[in-house]
Order: structure tokens, then C-alpha cells, then sequence
């Protein structure tokens, strides 16, 4: 597998994926398939390493969410 470039990957998915996940592999590995489910893939599946939790978060979706709070300055104390 080494040679090949190819590394084990351990997912976990609902049962009725499994064969999908399994294609999807399969299709990966194949030379003759692997650019064409790459670039697919690509297009719907968004990339899982962003950089940064800053830049996962400027690309969120935040369309509609609101994202404003009220200030906390925090509680009075007596002394």
C-alpha cells in the first residue's frame, strides 16, 4: 500500500452510507476515475483543514444568524 501511495483511513458512517463511502474510496484509488471524483468531490464537499478557527469562521455561513450579544460588564461587587 506504501508503495502505491495509498494510507489506511479509518471513518465512522451511518449504516446506509457505508456503501457509498466504500465507492467513493474505491473510486479514489482507481487511476482511471480518481481525477474525475476528485475535482466532484472538491466542488460539494468543503476543505476539513481551513488554517485556523478564524478562518473556519469567515467562511461559515452566517447568513441570517444573529451574532450580536448584549455586553457583560460583569456583576457588582460590594465591598
Amino acid at each position: 500500500m506504501k508503495r502505491k501511495g495509498l494510507v489506511r483511513v479509518e471513518v465512522q458512517a451511518r449504516k446506509e452510507d457505508v456503501a457509498l463511502v466504500r465507492g467513493i474510496a474505491a473510486g479514489l484509488a482507481d487511476p482511471a476515475r480518481e481525477a474525475e471524483i476528485r475535482a466532484v468531490l472538491r466542488e460539494v464537499v468543503p476543505s476539513l483543514a481551513p488554517g485556523s478557527l478564524k478562518a473556519l469562521l469567515a467562511a461559515a455561513p452566517l447568513e441570517g444568524v444573529d451574532v450580536e450579544r448584549p455586553r457583560d460588564l460583569g456583576r457588582v461587587i460590594e465591598l
